[in-house]
């Protein structure tokens, strides 16, 4: 039986997350080189996260505080930024972001190992290539992505009410009020249901950028090549794992 080959490259990837699992719950990780993956997962994308953050903030009071303060429950403004990002546009946005910026690093380097021969020659020194290279890889952005989930969260809110109070006269007090306790306001299921889906994101977005990476065939050209699938791939899939938790969790 014929398969496609994006679904022989997904499956394969897929083998190799889960053997860079069974490595993390066995302890065997590399301090130093987790280290390094988080600088580039954590900090090297804040920048980025922060600016969507705050354009995601600006950009919910030009499409929505305008109408609820013509209707007069400007009061709810910031309840319902807070729910909205929470539950959907934070985690999404951040995976998205995530991919953009460290999916295309995680598979363009290892794909570059692999068809210059460096995995031959980790193999051959007896090192196993998904515990030194993918472990890492996976581990720093499932501590990163709920880390860059909240801090997009918090500047979106923090955008959110220094628009509304610039351009709607809300005052600040019954901004935050909205959030904490106003009819529609952020709560902890909300903070949960955003942490586990973002979690779920970045283990999506390291598994398919490592698994790509590794399974590069040919030469330089393919190394293009599997970086565009691996984006593509996980995008595809974080949408459809957004749409299946999305019915889990609030369903």
């Amino acid at each position: 039986m014929y398969y496609p080959n994006f679904f022989k490259r997904l499956l394969s990837s897929l083998i190799i997350g889960g053997q860079a699992i069974n490595f993390i719950f066995r302890g065997k990780i590399s301090k130093n080189d987790l280290f390094d993956q988080l600088m580039e997962s954590g900090p090297g994308s804040l920048l980025i996260v922060l600016i969507t953050g705050i354009a995601a903030g600006t950009v919910f009071n030009i499409q929505v505080a305008s109408q609820l303060t013509s209707m007069g429950v400007s009061s709810e403004i910031g309840g319902l930024l807070a729910v909205g990002m929470a539950r959907e546009m934070a985690p999404l946005l951040t995976a998205t972001l995530m991919t953009g910026k460290v999916a295309t690093a995680y598979a363009a380097q290892l794909g570059t190992m692999k068809v210059t021969e460096q995995i031959e020659a980790i193999t051959m020194l007896r090192t196993e290539p998904v515990q030194y290279l993918v472990v890492p890889r996976l581990l720093s952005m499932v501590i990163m992505s709920p880390i860059q989930c909240l801090l997009f969260l918090s500047v979106a809110l923090w955008s959110g009410q220094i628009w509304s109070t610039i351009f709607y006269k809300v005052p600040p007090i019954v901004f935050w009020t909205s959030v904490r306790s106003g009819n529609v306001s952020l709560t902890t299921t909300d903070l949960t249901s955003m942490l586990i889906k973002s979690v779920v994101f970045g283990l999506i977005i390291s598994i398919i950028a490592c698994g790509y990476g590794l399974t590069t065939k040919g030469g330089p050209k393919e190394v293009g090549t599997s970086t565009t699938g691996a984006v593509v791939m996980t995008l595809v899939t974080v949408s459809l794992m957004d749409v299946l938790l999305t019915q889990i969790l609030f369903g």
